[in-house]
């Protein structure tokens, strides 16, 4: 290589332009959920591309104007559980963030009330109980379609007051939410039912803005790599929101009542059990 040659390349590398590293904007992260679930975000990016950077909003955006904002550009990516309206409007990297735990639900209930849950022994007897859940949420349009009475509440810190005042029996919470749930309403007279785990398949998943294949690619790429390599289980089971809910909750000495869930997409990835959690297995 002659002297002007070599001169030349080391100029270019030396004096281009660095290449400006990709942001993406998201949600403001609140809460132990969502910050394990940011956690996973970070670890998939990391997996295919370190170098971009993650940007928090200022305030939280709330859920029913999530899906707006990536159509509108004002953030690149949610995070929420699968739904029609979501799948439609959205591009889903469909590996479930939370192993379908947002589908295992132990209830909370009034402190005296246990003894009507331990005479459940099926879901005829659940049937006669009344649910209370979200207007907007999947997971209430999963219950009733189960045929469990719900009643409905706009918004979710309602739903605790609704409880303690006698308006329905049970409010269904996945294993990893009732604890802190209890802990932020000390006044209220609420526990966590003993005996039942009501399950139903139910993924959360990261969305992208329909037409950002690339982006959509890179997560992908990610998650399945953290999953390949063991990375993804021991963040998630490491966790201490998780393993807190695990230990708490005992799960593998629950009754199980199972139910289907008539809205699950066709491409959710019901076959490959490596990416949910197994009860059986704890």
């Amino acid at each position: 290589m002659s002297g002007r040659l070599l001169s030349l390349i080391t100029a270019i590398v030396l004096f281009a332009p660095l290449a400006t590293a990709e942001t993406l904007k998201i949600n403001k992260v609140e809460g132990e959920k969502e910050e394990l679930i940011f956690s996973l975000l970070k670890l998939a990016l990391e997996k295919v591309d370190p170098k971009v950077q993650i940007e928090q909003l200022d305030e939280v955006i709330p859920e029913g104007r999530w899906a707006s904002g990536v159509e509108d550009g004002s953030l690149d990516l949610l995070w929420a559980g699968s739904s029609k309206d979501l799948d439609e409007r959205m591009l889903p990297v469909r590996i479930p963030l939370l192993k379908g735990l947002l589908g295992h639900r132990v209830f909370l209930i009034r402190r005296e009330d246990q003894p009507k849950y331990d005479a459940v022994s099926n879901l005829d007897d659940l049937k006669s109980l009344h649910a209370g859940m979200g207007s907007l949420w999947g997971s209430t349009r999963v219950l009733e379609a189960a045929g469990l009475p719900v009643v409905k509440a706009v918004k979710y810190p309602s739903l605790f007051y609704m409880l303690d005042g006698g308006r329905f029996d049970y409010f269904p919470r996945a294993v990893h939410e009732p604890w802190a749930e209890i802990a932020s309403h000390p006044t209220l007279n609420l526990k966590v039912e003993e005996k039942l785990l009501l399950i139903y398949p139910y993924a959360m998943y990261l969305y992208v803005r329909k037409d950002n294949r690339a982006l959509h690619h890179k997560l992908n790429q990610g998650l399945e790599l953290a999953i390949a390599d063991g990375s993804f289980d021991l963040l998630f089971f490491n966790n201490t929101l998780i393993k807190d809910a695990l230990n708490r909750t005992n799960l593998a000495n629950r009754l199980i009542l199972r139910i289907p869930n008539p809205e699950m997409h066709p491409d959710t990835p019901v076959h490959r059990p490596e990416l949910w959690l197994n009860v059986n297995k704890l």
